[in-house]
């Protein structure tokens, strides 16, 4: 088949309603992000319209046509930035038609003198600064950060603002050098790239929502719903990979004391809140480093690296006088509540987490039958053989 210029339209319409279709469908599939899907689709659709209208701009007035196509274009790409930019929670739509009214004044102003060096070569200029700040927006998003498939979104941004910025800034000297020639090619390679452009960009944009709703499901099965703590399996999996490092490594095993005694005597809603609260607390004294979870019930563990047993027992002592603090003194709540802990160093014979673990239970076994809401040490391996 002759891939002519009209030909190569045709395809990126086609191809750009197939996108509309494809993101409006993802958006029934992401609520959390209906807002961006729904801007990227009508920026796909304007992209549509403007190949429809450049297509067909010869039968409108003047530079009607031109002027029309370009502003439609620089809509769909100002569309593209502001679903970028809503990836984060912001967004000014008002400020993204400053853009177009500069462009529509441009070409009542000087559109009748310059309209088809404008169209040639001008015209690139917006689109190649919209395309690199939409890549700037990309880089710079929290919500994207850690996301596999964020880099290729930015460098199709960017492939695609570095190509106009070769037409805007390379082709007045070709057309110069080469003629009418030169311009039909230009058109031509363009619209190749623009091919390029529909497919990669709805592309690079749904594989971004599906990478990030992925994350967020295999965060939810490693997070505790009442606490927000990581579970059990988070526990084990993030702690398999500290007990690699041969950094000391200390894990503190709680258990609250009385618990059930708590939710017969208050409800379990009272029950929950004590859980909350230790959660809190917990997350609050232990710092950022440490690897904080819910195992199960009233149970908690907590590894801390690069920490020993003699500067994890201050730590842990401080959070049973905080935690019974809180509880004591906590609105609608008020209750009595401990915590025993139970407190082991990583060492040659407690080579994998589980008997590390086993380890500060039975120290935390020994806290209870102490008498409770105390810091109880598993003795070291070396003074257990002697």
């Amino acid at each position: 088949m002759r891939m002519d210029v009209p030909t190569l339209y045709g395809l990126t319409v086609g191809t750009l309603c197939l996108a509309v279709a494809m993101t409006l469908w993802e958006r029934k599939a992401h609520p959390g992000r209906a807002g961006p899907l729904g801007i990227w689709a009508s920026a796909y659709a304007a992209f549509a319209l403007g190949c429809m209208v450049m297509m067909n701009r010869s039968s409108l007035p003047g530079v009607l046509g031109m002027a029309l196509t370009n502003v439609i274009m620089v809509t769909g790409y100002l569309l593209v930035l502001h679903g970028a930019i809503r990836l984060d929670g912001r967004g000014r739509p008002l400020l993204l038609t400053l853009p177009l009214v500069a462009i529509s004044v441009v070409w009542t102003e000087f559109g009748a003198r310059y309209g088809d060096a404008f169209w040639q070569f001008g015209g690139s200029l917006p689109i190649l600064l919209v395309s690199f700040a939409t890549a700037i927006v990309l880089a710079r998003s929290r919500a994207l950060k850690g996301l596999r498939s964020r880099p290729l979104a930015i460098a199709v941004h960017l492939v695609h603002g570095l190509f106009y910025l070769g037409r805007f800034a390379v082709m007045p000297f070709l057309a110069e050098a080469f003629g009418p020639e030169a311009l039909a090619l230009s058109a031509k390679i363009t619209m190749f790239e623009a091919v390029l452009y529909s497919v990669a960009m709805p592309a690079a944009f749904l594989a971004l929502v599906r990478e990030e709703a992925q994350d967020r499901l295999l965060a939810a099965s490693q997070t505790d719903y009442l606490t927000g703590l990581g579970n059990r399996h988070a526990f084990f999996e993030r702690g398999a990979a500290l007990m690699r490092d041969k950094n000391a490594l200390t894990l503190l095993a709680f258990d609250l004391d009385h618990f059930k005694s708590i939710n017969d005597r208050h409800g379990h809603a009272a029950g929950d809140e004590v859980l909350k609260l230790f959660a809190d607390v917990a997350r609050a004294g232990l710092g950022s480093n440490a690897i904080l979870a819910r195992l199960g019930g009233e149970e908690f563990a907590a590894l801390l690296p690069g920490m020993g047993a003699n500067e994890a027992r201050p730590l842990a002592e401080a959070l049973c006088r905080s935690f019974a603090m809180e509880a004591a003194k906590a609105e609608g709540l008020a209750i009595r509540a401990t915590v025993s802990v139970g407190l082991a160093e990583r060492e040659p014979e407690r080579p994998d987490l589980q008997r590390l673990l086993s380890a500060a239970d039975q120290a935390l076994y020994r806290a209870k039958s102490l008498g409770r809401d105390r810091v109880e040490a598993a003795a070291p391996a070396i003074a257990r053989a002697a």
